[in-house]
C-alpha cells in the first residue's frame, strides 16, 4: 500500500523521500475457531508536501488503495482504514 501510494504521489511531482513520508501500521490478530487470522489492518500516513500541494495529495490518497494490488486481494477478508495527516512544507 505505501508503495502504491508512493507511485501515485510521485505522478504528481510529490516527493516521497524518507524524511517526508512514513507510516505507522498495525494489525489485529484474532482466533478465529482454532485458526490465527489477521482481521484488521489500520495504516496511518505521514507525508510533508511542497507549498501549495495539499489538495493534490489529498487527491491522490482518495484514489490509490483502488490501484493497490495487495490491498484488493485482501479487502473483503480484512478491514483495512487508512488515514493521511499532510504536513504543507514552507517555501525556502
Amino acid at each position: 500500500m505505501m508503495g502504491t501510494l508512493a507511485t501515485a504521489l510521485a505522478s504528481r511531482k510529490i516527493p516521497t523521500h524518507t524524511d517526508r513520508y512514513k507510516a505507522l501500521v498495525e494489525g489485529d490478530i484474532e482466533n478465529d475457531d482454532g485458526v490465527l487470522r489477521i482481521t484488521r489492518i489500520r495504516v496511518d500516513y505521514e507525508l510533508k508536501v511542497p507549498s501549495g500541494k495539499t489538495a493534490e495529495a489529498q487527491e491522490v490518497f482518495a484514489g490509490y488503495i483502488k490501484k493497490c494490488p495487495a490491498a484488493m486481494s485482501v479487502i473483503g477478508c480484512i478491514d483495512i482504514t487508512d488515514s493521511l495527516q499532510i504536513t504543507e512544507l514552507e517555501d525556502r
